[in-house]
């Protein structure tokens, strides 16, 4: 088997065991057991196997067994986990993907025979630098000796919990010895949580899986919130057999008891969701900002030159006519919707620093999730002297990941010394403002910190997902950021709490109607509906094109909370959309009651009595609009389209002539021929088709079936069927020659 083969293999095996046919689920693993040749497997799955046919054999003779559900799911769960085994080991063995290349490549590059010294190596720095820092003495190349020895040994640290199929006994107590409250290296904790985190992200592992809920368990915040991230996305991944690992249902059902868990789960699920914006912004930025800016840098500049910007009394003004630019090019709207986006949490800087990924400190892999350390060699010489308290406020701030951080930090090295100084003083002010925000919030928002703190580690996440060099041979974990809610993990946590409803609200905002329906629906059927749910779950479905749908939620609000306008205007739109114009005008009619006199009701009003035939009095309204609003092109259109309806022609043609003498659109030239073909002025009526069908970018297709659609509107004004043939010949004769 190639790899493909194995990985298809392994998924129908999955989707098999999950929908509840084991018989299939048990042929394609013996697939892969045929494939691997290998004893140990072998036992395991023939083990397996027998139980499940004596639980069958026990079954077909109606023996009662108090066990069979339990037994059941236990075999469940040991043929996922031997589906997974064979899959890791074969890929081991045959794939070329980066992962299980690192993986073969790991033990011939290791310095160290047993992990005691890997762990003692870590403790010697941490024990020098402690007695460095105590010493009125400090050897400097000593310290910078032994934290270069220090770093090249963080790679190995993070390869021993990403790439280990298994945790024997001493990957097991190496990370608890890591994890220890009174071990001093907070950043072999992170890495080692992140490290963890890929690990289950390949292959599940109950195992693993319980340590990293220990982690969750850290006083540290910089270490909990990245084990509470990584727990959401591999309880995600995995959730279909969650339910058959009762150890993990215990551990989650405690966690779900902490309201603080709670508030941190929340925060994480939305943070997740909200990726989903950042790639919306990387692309408002390269296809919609930097064109415009580009386009309009020349004009900028030029204003700029034309100023003596060198007098002293005028140095600190700025031009209002840049300003102006910015304004007339659209560009200051969208640069404020990014700075709105930005006030909300979301990642406005993916697209600014993907282009900074390629220093040679990224072509380590464990550096992608490495926390932020200004005293890390490649960076160190930034903060080795007083720019260290300016840097340190910028740097420190919760707007930029770790990974941003580095890269800026390393863009900045690239330039020259006076550049670096200059910059270092433009962000004094920058700093002090960011510090100054960062408390405010921190005294209003009481999870302020760990909110960052796992913000900044999803950032990190996304960034290796979409932006490593290999990127494209991992599993993206933001693939399932919409999925979030469907989880075990969502189900538990939101059993006593208004998670969901958080959720639904936060989906709604963003536009993802589908998911957000999802949960409104789950809401009706678990609580007392009120009209604002109804109301949103109606505008939801009609979102996503459920007219029927939406309309039955939108009566349902109106019997909650009746005559509400909004929901009235709804329903209203709803029959209309459907094609129920009676009930339609029935709404609207109300909608005018509670609120008369609207502009964009009245029309509506018009057209529903327009599409029941009912002529006369659709003109009656808008003549009476005409008269309040004149000069409206929505109610001339509105006028001259239903007297041609309705057989005036004359009054037709007198609004139609108002049409075109003010910036017409296809349509309105095409209606205003239908009136000169039925007023026998054939010639002007070809005049006026050739310039809408010029205004449909010649698109003659459209064009006559717009003429179709409205054929029996032209046979009730006097054009006979016998004309249509004799109209289009002469019509396309004058197409050819023009």
């Amino acid at each position: 088997m190639n790899s493909s083969q194995i990985h298809t293999t392994f998924k129908l095996a999955l989707n098999f065991l999950a929908s509840g046919k084991l018989k299939f689920a048990f042929d394609k693993t013996k697939l892969l057991i045929d494939e691997l040749q290998l004893g140990e497997f072998t036992d395991r799955f023939n083990d397996l196997q027998q139980n499940y046919r004596l639980l069958l054999q026990y079954y077909i003779k109606g023996t009662e067994d108090p066990e069979r559900k339990t037994v059941y799911n236990r075999i469940i769960a040991r043929l996922f986990i031997l589906i997974s085994d064979l899959r890791e080991e074969l890929l081991f063995r045959n794939s070329s993907n980066f992962e299980y290349t690192q993986k073969r490549y790991f033990p011939h590059k290791q310095r160290f025979t047993s992990l005691t010294g890997l762990y003692d190596s870590l403790q010697y720095f941490h024990n020098q630098s402690a007695i460095y820092s105590e010493s009125d003495i400090i050897p400097e190349n000593e310290l910078k000796h032994i934290r270069i020895n220090y770093e090249n040994l963080l790679p190995e640290l993070f390869s021993v919990f990403w790439l280990s199929t298994h945790f024997k006994g001493e990957e097991k107590s190496l990370y608890q010895q890591i994890m220890d409250s009174n071990y001093p290296g907070q950043i072999e904790k992170s890495l080692s949580v992140s490290a963890l985190t890929l690990n289950l992200w390949r292959m599940f592992d109950e195992q693993k899986l319980m340590l990293l809920f220990d982690s969750c368990q850290d006083k540290n915040q910089q270490i909990k919130q990245r084990a509470l991230t990584g727990l959401c996305f591999v309880l995600a991944k995995y959730n279909r057999f969650l339910p058959y690992f009762p150890a993990v249902r215990n551990r989650l059902v405690l966690i779900a008891d902490d309201n603080h868990f709670l508030e941190n789960f929340r925060n994480i699920i939305i943070q997740i969701i909200a990726t989903l914006e950042t790639e919306k912004i990387s692309k408002k930025l390269q296809e919609e900002i930097l064109p415009e800016i580009m386009k309009i840098s020349p004009l900028l500049k030029d204003k700029m030159d034309a100023e003596n910007l060198l007098k002293s009394d005028e140095w600190e003004e700025g031009n209002p006519e840049w300003q102006d630019l910015l304004n007339e090019s659209g560009i200051s709207d969208k640069l404020k919707e990014l700075t709105d986006l930005q006030m909300e949490g979301a990642d406005v800087y993916m697209s600014t620093f993907a282009m900074l990924k390629n220093f040679p400190f990224f072509n380590e892999f464990s550096n992608w999730f490495l926390p932020f350390d200004s005293g890390f060699s490649a960076i160190s010489e930034l903060f080795g002297s007083d720019d260290k308290s300016i840097l340190s406020a910028f740097v420190d701030n919760n707007i930029m990941c770790n990974s941003d951080k580095y890269s800026f930090c390393l863009s900045v090295l690239q330039m020259p010394e006076k550049q670096r100084n200059n910059l270092k003083y433009s962000f004094k002010a920058e700093s002090e403002q960011l510090k100054e925000i960062a408390n405010d919030e921190a005294l209003l928002t009481p999870d302020f910190n760990a909110k960052n703190i796992s913000k900044q580690y999803i950032q990190d996440l996304f960034r290796f997902f979409k932006l490593h060099p290999q990127h494209s041979e991992f599993s993206d974990m933001f693939a399932s950021s919409l999925f979030m809610h469907k989880s075990y993990l969502f189900d538990i946590l939101s059993a006593n709490s208004d998670l969901k409803e958080s959720i639904a609200e936060y989906y709604f905002i963003k536009g993802h109607y589908n998911e957000a329906l999802e949960l409104f629906v789950e809401l009706i059927i678990e609580s007392e509906p009120s009209a604002a749910l109804y109301q949103k779950t109606g505008f939801s479905y009609q979102q996503t094109s459920q007219i029927s749908k939406a309309l039955d939620a939108y009566l349902k609000a109106d019997m909650i909370h009746p005559d509400d306008l909004w929901t009235i205007r709804k329903i209203a739109l709803c029959y209309r959309l459907s094609g129920n114009f009676t009930k339609a005008l029935e709404y609207y009619q109300h909608a005018d009651f509670l609120k008369p006199e609207q502009l964009n009701n009245a029309l509506h009003i018009g057209q529903c009595l327009m599409q029941l035939d009912k002529h006369k009095e659709a003109l009656s309204v808008y003549y009476k609009l005409d008269a309040k609003n004149e000069g409206n092109i929505k109610i001339i259109k509105a006028i001259s389209w239903c007297a041609f309806i309705s057989g005036n022609l004359v009054q037709a043609a007198y609004y139609s002539a108002k049409l075109i003498e003010n910036m017409p659109d296809a349509h309105d030239f095409i209606n205003a021929g239908h009136i000169a073909w039925c007023q026998n002025k054939i010639a002007v009526a070809i005049g006026f088709y050739t310039q809408g069908l010029r205004l449909m970018n010649n698109k003659l297709e459209d064009f006559v079936n717009i003429i179709n659609e409205d054929k029996k509107h032209l046979m009730l004004n006097g054009v006979s069927e016998d004309e249509f043939p004799l109209f289009f010949d002469e019509f396309f004769y004058n197409e050819i020659k023009n």
